[in-house]
């Protein structure tokens, strides 16, 4: 029996927040598999920041989602059928660059599948075994370089990044500070994910709990934020500080151009060494990550959170989550059930 998709598809490039009409939820037929292929069906699609950059067309890592197109996400899911040799009905596996849609129709080679392992939910492929965890191990690691007795500061710290970045940091033996933007966010910091220190940033003077909380200086700056937080955390960095740019995520639904920073020469001063990256520059080294951040899961050294929405006819709205702070780890919908 031909089966019939559901996918979300592009009709406007949203102008700040993202609107009703901007995306539009359609019907269409599943079309038969082709020697090679696998039909999936999306059981949970990630929600994240970069999905709103994919929306526009401004200048970006990879070419933008053209109007009238279905939106770009990555997810896990379920194989329906297979034409592919190593893939079979019921295997359960990572998307890869996907969409927001119901079922997709893949190559094989595109997708991979997942392992089970004891007491690990499928959200964990999500959040620290997925995208958001590599993204967290190879910026902290390979940029970051923690030493023992360094000091961290990580903004958005409650995260799917975020909350990530700090643990691992603790495992590497750093003090660790985060700012978010609530009480419950900064007490599940503190109190669950193990960080030295929260600011909530909505009700505090950044500078001064920086001051209070990082008496001998900032060696690493993890920024995700950009804007105002950012500019001040530049005053605060040591010498030789480094500074993994993940993400600017205050200015992603921006009208108008974002001022600053005007405390960039500070990096010259304080011999800073800043760089940009996107998660796809490791994916040769992802079972490196993936094997690193397993271990400290299994060890219970990470804790995770995921904030599951339900319903694809929910996905555009739920994205403000993201950039309203309502969202404590990992934002997620659940598509639909494993059996």
């Amino acid at each position: 029996m031909e089966k019939t998709n559901k996918v979300w598809k592009l009709r406007n490039r949203p102008v700040g927040d993202v609107s009703e009409g901007d995306l539009e939820l359609v019907e269409e037929p599943v079309r038969a598999l082709e020697e090679g292929e696998v039909l999936i069906r999306t059981l949970f699609l990630s929600l994240d920041p970069t999905n709103r950059i994919w929306m526009s067309d401004r200048d970006q890592y990879m070419p933008p989602v053209q109007i009238g197109e279905p939106m770009r996400g990555g997810g896990i899911a379920i194989v329906e059928d297979s034409r592919f040799d190593g893939l079979e009905r019921g295997d359960i596996v990572n998307t890869g660059l996907g969409q927001w849609a119901l079922y997709l129709v893949k190559k094989g080679e595109e997708v991979n599948k997942l392992p089970q392992l004891p007491g690990v939910p499928l959200t964990a492929f999500m959040g620290p075994l997925g995208m958001t965890g590599m993204t967290a191990y190879f910026g902290l690691m390979d940029i970051g370089k923690p030493k023992p007795g360094e000091t961290m500061v990580v903004s958005a710290a409650a995260g799917a990044v975020g909350s990530m970045v700090g643990q691992i940091a603790k495992i590497q033996g750093c003090r660790v500070v985060g700012i978010a933007g609530s009480d419950e966010k900064c007490n599940w910091l503190t109190e669950t994910a193990g960080f030295d220190a929260a600011i909530n940033y909505k009700k505090e003077d950044v500078g001064a709990a920086l001051d209070r909380h990082c008496p001998d200086g900032i060696d690493i700056n993890f920024e995700n934020v950009g804007g105002e937080i950012m500019d001040t955390i530049l005053t605060k960095l040591n010498d030789f500080a480094r500074m993994p740019l993940c993400g600017l995520i205050s200015s992603y639904n921006a009208t108008e151009p974002v001022p600053g920073p005007y405390n960039f020469s500070m990096l010259l001063m304080r011999h800073v060494t800043l760089k940009g990256y996107i998660v796809t520059d490791y994916i040769d080294r992802f079972p490196e990550g993936m094997q690193a951040m397993g271990q400290w899961l299994m060890e219970g050294k990470i804790r995770f959170e995921t904030d599951v929405v339900e319903g694809l006819e929910n996905a555009p709205a739920s994205l403000e989550r993201l950039f309203t702070g309502k969202n404590l780890g990992k934002l997620v919908v659940k598509v639909s059930e494993p059996e």
